[in-house]
């Protein structure tokens, strides 16, 4: 007889929900992958601003946009998340500083830079694809985990200093 896993049980849940509940589901599963982490996390009161939560890194403050994905469409070999808002508007680096995408189906997380989705629909994410663009972003919390100082004085990785070398020119988040 077969048994379904936890995860698909929890993955034929979820697809039973609208996309808000999605949305917030995704949202607890970030603040719980942070907090195991180690980092500080703050959920503003309120739907006014653009960005879904707030991570604290010493005294450095990001705005995170937390994108969800339920599974791949049936005519594409990748997921696309959307990164917009549900009035169609992209975000800027003015209003976010990451933005990270959940692939639902494979418990998979992508970091993104603001500057890397900044005004763009979507994202096209395909999981272990040597050819993908974004897969550098894969897992990468390395970028979301370092203060603004870190990324200024003592780079770790190309990726790392690069993605974030914008975000510190502008001194975009509240410190």
């Amino acid at each position: 007889m077969y048994h379904k896993t936890l995860q698909e049980e929890e993955l034929n849940y979820t697809s039973k929900l609208l996309s808000n509940r999605r949305g917030e589901l995704a949202e607890l599963a970030f603040m719980r992958k942070a907090a195991t982490l180690g980092l500080a996390i703050a959920k503003p009161w309120g739907n006014s601003d653009r960005y879904d939560v707030i991570v604290r890194v010493e005294n450095t403050f990001w705005r995170v946009q937390i994108k969800s994905v339920l599974d791949k469409s049936p005519s594409r070999d990748y997921y696309r998340v959307q990164t917009r808002d549900s009035r169609k508007r992209t975000y800027s680096t003015k209003e976010i500083d990451f933005l990270v995408a959940y692939i639902f189906a494979e418990d998979i997380w992508y970091v993104f830079p603001a500057h890397v989705v900044e005004n763009k629909k979507s994202v096209c994410l395909s999981p272990g694809s040597k050819r993908a663009r974004a897969e550098k972003y894969r897992e990468a919390w390395n970028l979301i985990m370092r203060s603004r100082d870190e990324n200024a004085l003592q780079p770790v990785n190309a990726v790392a200093v690069t993605e974030a070398a914008p975000a510190i020119a502008r001194g975009s988040a509240a410190t």
